[in-house]
């Protein structure tokens, strides 16, 4: 999921995920800087998977 904030003229998105029911994790939060278009770029895209993933590991690994 991701929220959306405008701070002083710029965009700032959180995306996070609610996956998991013990707690609402933040994966990633920056400033969107193309001032054109609403693709994420690719590195915060690949960033986010990459935690998400990470997540999932220590979650399962909790769990056993």
């Amino acid at each position: 999921m991701e929220v959306v904030v405008r701070y002083r003229g710029d965009t700032w998105p959180a995306i996070y995920s609610v996956r998991h029911p013990e707690a609402v994790y933040v994966l990633h939060a920056f400033q969107k800087k193309s001032k054109h278009g609403i693709a994420t770029p690719k590195g915060d895209i690949d960033l986010i998977h990459e935690r998400l993933t990470m997540l999932d590991r220590l979650h399962r690994e909790k769990q056993n």
